[in-house]
């Protein structure tokens, strides 16, 4: 049966070995990966990691040096622009026009994307709700706020009912209300069946996501479930807090009974076999001369796992 978005059981995006290269630099790796249709898939990793390079190649804007990627069935290197009609890419730059209002924004979308006049009022109208815009559309979009700009960027990107989303960290810069809000919005398109690929270098924000691949300098490390890449993590995390976090961390990292430290907020996350116990684990930061403020077991989050892969 085909979903509400006409694309039928085969997933929204079949990856196989994609790779981009600039010169003798590798930006991407032989990425291979599937992306289920209706699902809000995050691509999670550093700058540098290969993020933007991958989105631009599905956008079928940069074309692979090796490999293949279909999107919506379609091989984006052979057949770019009949890629085009089922996506909407959102670079990290997005090209709003300041000198036009978030109305004339959105016609001129409209226009480019030929959406028929008969289908814009409702169309507007579904966009200003669930971007909350529908007050500011004679307001100039650049008076708008960072956030209020990246929700005006979003509805531009869906105002042809697109049925693959691809965003290049939509929240980068944005402030904490305005990240939630954009979160929101996203999954309120997942659930109307849109497909969504989204790259971020956040990771709590990754969290969100139903499946994240994590990358590092163009490679996959891991791919699954943000629960189960957290379980992924074998024995004990400890959080320790110090006054001389960094100093503490180096220490640890040295000591024969830690897998890994590092810095997580105001403490140290410890990574410790499950059967070392917590004086034993803090024996070298007292050897050390520093003081210990804290420590508790916690549960390891995916920066523990990037860290983790990463070493």
């Amino acid at each position: 049966m085909d979903s509400p978005h006409g694309l039928a059981e085969r997933p929204a995006i079949a990856i196989r070995g994609l790779t981009r290269r600039f010169d003798d630099r590798v930006a991407v790796d032989a990425l291979s990966v599937d992306v289920r249709s209706g699902e809000l898939f995050g691509i999670v990793g550093p700058d540098g990691a290969g993020k933007t390079t991958t989105l631009r190649m599905l956008a079928g804007v940069l074309r692979p040096t090796d490999g293949t990627a279909l999107v919506a069935g379609i091989d984006v290197a052979r057949d770019p622009e009949g890629v085009k009609p089922h996506i909407a890419y959102m670079s990290q730059r997005f090209g709003l026009y300041e000198d036009l209002t978030v109305r004339e924004n959105l016609d001129f979308y409209a226009d480019l994307y030929r959406v028929p006049r008969a289908e814009r009022p409702a169309r507007l109208e579904r966009l200003y709700a669930f971007s909350r815009l529908g007050e500011f559309t004679d307001r100039l979009a650049g008076k708008l706020s960072g956030g209020m700009k990246q929700k005006l960027s979003l509805s531009c990107a869906l105002v042809h009912k697109p049925d693959i989303l691809l965003l290049d960290e939509p929240t980068f810069g944005v402030d904490p209300i305005s990240r939630r809000e954009l979160w929101l919005i996203l999954h309120e398109m997942v659930a109307e069946g849109i497909t969504i690929v989204v790259s971020t270098s956040y990771l709590d924000e990754a969290e969100r996501c139903d499946r994240v691949a994590l990358l590092h300098e163009g490679r996959l490390l891991a791919l699954d479930t943000p629960t189960a890449l957290r379980g992924s993590v074998s024995g004990r995390m400890l959080a320790i807090r110090s006054s001389r976090l960094r100093r503490a961390r180096d220490v640890l990292r040295g000591a024969a009974t830690v897998r890994s430290a590092h810095l997580f907020g105001d403490a140290v996350h410890v990574l410790v076999e499950a059967g070392v116990r917590d004086e034993e684990a803090l024996a070298p930061v007292r050897a050390a001369g520093l003081d210990v403020r804290d420590v508790e077991e916690t549960e390891p989050s995916l920066e523990d796992v990037f860290m983790r892969l990463v070493g």
